[in-house]
């Protein structure tokens, strides 16, 4: 079986982060390396920036990586927040190549979810229900859960509110361009996720990113049938998913 330590890397829209990551415990193991995403985000600068990270911790062996499209099969299907050049690359080729370490890419908003339904929030519904984990950043990703199994690459960000898409309307990438007050944002994605309970019935919504460190200013002002409760591992969720995400596929494989 793979040994439990993997360096999950965690890339995003303004910073690609990581750590090791004992997948056992859903923990880091050392203080996550942080490095602004260059732009523009080309599959090249993306993977020099990579690199530093694996090299900053000395790290030989299998990588967990999250990358904020759809990914099927380690190949990219869109950019909603990086290079339109990714769109067609094998993510998982490109960087293992790049690197010479087998790379596992998975969404973005996935990986949390992941994070969040193993040692988290969502942690209870494991086995029952409906978990909708959310994360409020650059955009809006969202991560499925119907009886703790998950629906890949749900991209309810992009759902139309308003006239665009419902990231353009309530990420936290917005909250702060805009100025928006606590009241007012909260205002925002709580119609956002009525429309979901509309549309879906979840029993559970799980707000993360960055931004659920401050939920006591707007979770309190957000009115929904199911609850909405904040992130546990906050943003080193993506990285603690992407690492156990490559871990249990090696597993699987065989490896």
């Amino acid at each position: 079986m793979t040994r439990p330590v993997i360096l999950g890397i965690d890339i995003g829209g303004s910073g690609i982060k990581g750590a090791p990551v004992h997948t056992e415990k859903g923990i880091l193991l050392a203080k996550r390396c942080y490095i602004p995403t260059p732009q523009p985000s080309t599959p090249e600068a993306v993977a020099k920036v990579v690199a530093q990270i694996v090299t900053h911790f000395d790290w030989q062996g299998p990588i967990g990586c999250t990358f904020p499209a759809v990914v099927i099969e380690g190949a990219i299907h869109n950019a909603a927040n990086v290079d339109k050049r990714w769109i067609g690359v094998n993510g998982e080729t490109f960087l293992s190549q790049a690197i010479g370490y087998p790379v596992c890419m998975i969404n973005d908003a996935d990986a949390a979810g992941i994070a969040e339904m193993e040692f988290g929030a969502g942690h209870p519904y494991q086995g029952e229900g409906v978990v909708f984990v959310l994360t409020f950043g650059t955009g809006i990703g969202s991560a499925i859960f119907v009886a703790g199994r998950l629906l890949p690459n749900a991209e309810l960000g992009h759902m139309e509110m308003h006239g665009m898409d419902a990231e353009q309307y309530a990420s936290a990438r917005v909250r702060t361009e805009e100025n928006l007050s606590w009241e007012v944002w909260a205002g925002r994605v709580e119609e956002f996720l009525q429309r979901l309970e509309l549309l879906f019935s979840p029993d559970l919504f799980v707000i993360g990113g960055g931004i659920s460190r401050n939920s006591e200013l707007f979770l309190p002002l957000i009115h929904t049938r199911a609850p909405a409760v904040p992130a546990q591992l906050y943003n080193e969720a993506g990285i603690i998913g992407a690492a156990w995400a490559a871990r249990y596929i090696q597993v699987n494989k065989g490896n």
